[in-house]
């Protein structure tokens, strides 16, 4: 077994379990890719096992901090089987779920989501790469499914040096399905389809709009980077008068208006624009259109902390416009799904916008990824996703 050693003082995150080695942390040793390899302290000290990967500035990533731990298939097996079962704790309305989150289930590099009777997989590390079969066996047999679709085609994976890999692991069939949430259903198709497919982490939060929507009763809502149209469904259904969807993708609005049709909703009530966002948004306030709920759920803008200055000013820009089209009590739910854009900072952005708005607002509520998408105590980092609910005064 290889070793690396880190260099005096880099042991502390390490001790308090948080399960990153940065390659400025280590003073020597080395690996292949995905090998197990032990870390110590600079004195010599066990710390854990993890996965090496020589081409990322994360340049191993913990297994397991007990030194008696073997990392072999019968490890993945149990870590995976964990996983599945934490899922019975939260109460999720939908047969879409993730049922393994990375590093918040002990499986770093590794995203697993189930959509009715497939499953869909994500190797994002070098790591989970190197025991991709012995997890498709695990999940198999720990679900008692047959259809096992991967999807390692995100971005990150050039940073483990890994190229992009998309097509059935296990059995075949359509990659087109249906998903309940909620009492809605949706489509979505997991060959083509954003992340895995869907974005399942924002099932809370639309089930929050679709109460909102019902309590509030608004006559008119936006909704800004529509995707497939999941916040305009939840609004339909909580009794909004009419929602005008906008994203710069066709297919994904063509998917958005059959989830419309699918769910029983009258056409005139949605109207879909093929546009850009930002423009849109100046447009509506030339034309002094006002709305009484907005929703922001934007894309990526800082997939890392070095993107996050740049990013900043996006978020301000939109939210600001946003903001200056909202009735007085009208509500704005505002998102980031940037790891770079840390819960404080995109405060701070929301409160910014207001302020170059003219617009003071009450935060009702803070916003977060849903349950089957947890954040670990030992790994903060895990907090991707936050919102806010902002009434205007």
């Amino acid at each position: 077994m290889k070793t690396i050693r880190l260099k005096v003082g880099k042991e502390r995150s390490l001790l308090r379990r948080h399960p990153w080695v940065f390659d400025s942390a280590i003073a020597k040793g080395s690996g292949d890719a995905g090998e197990t390899v032990r870390v110590e302290s600079a004195d010599g000290q066990f710390l854990g096992w993890a996965a090496f990967s020589p081409s990322s500035r994360i340049r191993a990533r913990i297994w397991s901090f007990e030194e008696t731990q073997r990392i072999d298939a019968a490890f993945v097996h149990q870590r995976i089987a964990q996983a599945v079962a934490a899922r019975a704790w939260f109460d999720i309305r939908s047969d879409g779920v993730r049922l393994v989150h990375g590093e918040a289930d002990g499986l770093p590099g590794l995203i697993v989501d189930r959509y009715g009777d497939t499953l869909v997989a994500q190797f994002t590390s070098c790591g989970s790469e190197k025991f991709k079969q012995a997890i498709a066996d695990a999940l198999l047999q720990v679900t008692g499914l047959t259809r096992l679709y991967e999807r390692s085609d995100a971005s990150v994976r050039q940073l483990e040096g890994l190229p992009e890999v998309t097509g059935w692991l296990r059995g075949q069939g359509a990659t087109e399905l249906t998903i309940r949430e909620h009492d809605w259903q949706l489509t979505l198709d997991v060959a083509t389809g954003h992340k895995t497919g869907f974005y399942l982490d924002q099932r809370d939060s639309r089930q929050r709009f679709f109460e909102h929507a019902r309590q509030r009763r608004f006559a008119r809502v936006l909704n800004c980077y529509c995707y497939t149209g999941g916040f305009t469904v939840a609004a339909l259904a909580g009794g909004a008068g009419h929602v005008t969807s906008i994203d710069s993708s066709g297919p994904a609005l063509e998917r958005a208006r059959r989830h419309v049709r699918l769910n029983g909703f009258d056409e005139a009530r949605a109207t879909f624009l093929d546009a850009d966002v930002n423009t849109t948004l100046r447009q509506c306030i030339e034309r002094g259109e006002r709305f009484d709920a907005i929703v922001l759920d934007p894309p990526k803008f800082a997939p890392t902390a070095a993107h996050a200055e740049r990013a900043a000013r996006a978020y301000k820009d939109i939210n600001r416009l946003a903001l200056k089209l909202l009735v007085p009590g009208g509500e704005l739910f505002t998102y980031s799904c940037s790891g770079g854009i840390s819960v404080d900072l995109f405060h701070k952005i929301v409160a910014s916008a207001g302020a170059d708005a003219g617009v003071d607002g009450f935060i009702t509520e803070r916003m977060q990824g849903a349950a089957d998408h947890p954040m670990t105590l030992a790994f903060p980092e895990g907090e991707y996703l936050k919102g806010l609910i902002v009434v205007r005064r």
